[in-house]
C-alpha cells in the first residue's frame, strides 16, 4: 500500500476530498495531513476525519527537520493541495517525481507565486477568459512550473463571477485530483 501525506494551508476540500477517495482503497491511503498554517481549516477537517495532523514552521521546513519526518513516515508521495509555500529543494530532491500539486488554472496561464485560490478567480474573469480549469502538475523549485499530469477545461460565462468560476474549478478538482493522484501512484 502506498502512503500518501497531504500538506495543505487552507480550509482543506481537497484534502478532505483525497482522505474520503482513499479511505476504501487498496493501493494508497492518506496517512497524515502536513500544515504550516496553526489556524487553517485543514485541522479541523484531520480531526473529524481522524487523520493526524502535522503543525509545522517554515524553520522546520529549511533545516531538514521537516523531511526526516516526512521520510520516517515512509512516504511514498507528498499531495498539495492547497499549500502556498515553496517547497524548498531537500525535499523535492529526497522525493523525485513523488510532490504534486492541484492549481486552479490552466497553467502556465495565471501561476507562479502570488496566483492561488480567488486570486485566480478574480483575474479569470476580469480578463474575460472563455475557459479555465485545473492543472495538476509535478513540483519543482519554481511557483506551478513542474511537467503538467492533467488538465481539465470548463468554459467561462460573460455573466460568471469569481465565485461562481471557483465553484466551477471545485468541481473539477473533486472530481479530477483523484484520478490524477491515481495516476502518479501508479508509477511507483
Amino acid at each position: 500500500m502506498k502512503n500518501i501525506i497531504i500538506f495543505a494551508s487552507g480550509s482543506g476540500t481537497n484534502a478532505e476530498n483525497l482522505v474520503n477517495y482513499y479511505s476504501n482503497k487498496e493501493h494508497a491511503m492518506v496517512s497524515h495531513i502536513f500544515t504550516n498554517n496553526p489556524n487553517a481549516k485543514v485541522i479541523e477537517r484531520a480531526s473529524r476525519l481522524k487523520v493526524p495532523i502535522h503543525i509545522f514552521t517554515k524553520d522546520e521546513m529549511n533545516n531538514g527537520s521537516l523531511l526526516n519526518c516526512i521520510v520516517e513516515l515512509k512516504t511514498d508521495l507528498i499531495v498539495l493541495a492547497g499549500f502556498l509555500w515553496l517547497i524548498p529543494e531537500n525535499i523535492i530532491k529526497a522525493f523525485p517525481n513523488r510532490i504534486i500539486n492541484i492549481h486552479p488554472a490552466l497553467l502556465p496561464a495565471y501561476g507562479g507565486k502570488g496566483m492561488y485560490g480567488m486570486k485566480v478567480h478574480e483575474s479569470v474573469v476580469s480578463n474575460h477568459e472563455k475557459e479555465t480549469g485545473i492543472t495538476v502538475h509535478y513540483v519543482n523549485e519554481k511557483y506551478d512550473d513542474g511537467a503538467v499530469i492533467l488538465q481539465e477545461k470548463c468554459s467561462v460565462l460573460a455573466d460568471d463571477t469569481p465565485n461562481s468560476v471557483a465553484e466551477k474549478i471545485h468541481q473539477l478538482e473533486y472530481k479530477y485530483f483523484p484520478i490524477a493522484v491515481d495516476k502518479i501512484i501508479e508509477l511507483l
